[in-house]
């Protein structure tokens, strides 16, 4: 199984749209680690702000979409979005147990609580994956508001491990199992 993992879309179909089509072919399932639609009160509009139009590229990817709810997604959104935001997830790929969250409550203090080998978050915007007390974290960054000189990233997850890759499709991080 190879996944897509973006996070913090913050409503711009431009970006949106860029990463999928970068990542074309390349992924069975998308995990998305929250802040689909809107942009919050301490963001600038994300260039290309348009979240009707990423519900309408979203929604027929309903099938392979898992969503975890960032600090920017609301009720209101589940209204409109065909797959179901929660409020974590866990899963297992390569015999390793990982965790999914948005990350404005992962307690980095306490990391062996959630009983993961990996950590997946979003949240910060800033790309990351690093070993902390035995556990792999792993940011892909804001595809759409990115807070790094990388820019925009997303990650490719396959057998061999985590790909990350900045917006003009270049790998730029790797971590393989």
């Amino acid at each position: 199984m190879k996944y897509l993992i973006m996070s913090d879309i913050h409503g711009s179909s431009f970006y949106l749209n860029k990463v999928l089509e970068n990542a074309k072919g390349r992924y069975d399932r998308i995990i998305i680690l929250g802040d689909v639609l809107y942009h919050g009160p301490r963001n600038d509009l994300p260039y290309g702000y348009a979240p009707k139009e990423c519900i309408a590229i979203l929604n027929p990817l309903k099938d392979i979409i898992t969503c975890v709810r960032g600090n920017c997604d609301a009720e209101v959104d589940q209204m409109v979005l065909s797959f179901l935001i929660q409020d974590s997830y866990y899963f297992n790929h390569n015999n390793k147990t990982i965790y999914c969250s948005h990350g404005h409550h992962l307690d980095f203090d306490n990391l062996k609580s959630y009983k993961a080998d990996i950590c997946l978050y979003g949240h910060f915007h800033i790309p990351c994956i690093e070993q902390k007390d035995g556990i792999l974290l792993v940011n892909p960054s804001s595809i759409s508001i990115p807070k790094s000189n990388e820019g925009g990233c997303f990650i490719i997850l396959d057998e061999k491990g985590f790909h990350l890759f900045n917006l003009e499709n270049k790998e730029i991080k790797t971590y393989l199992f």
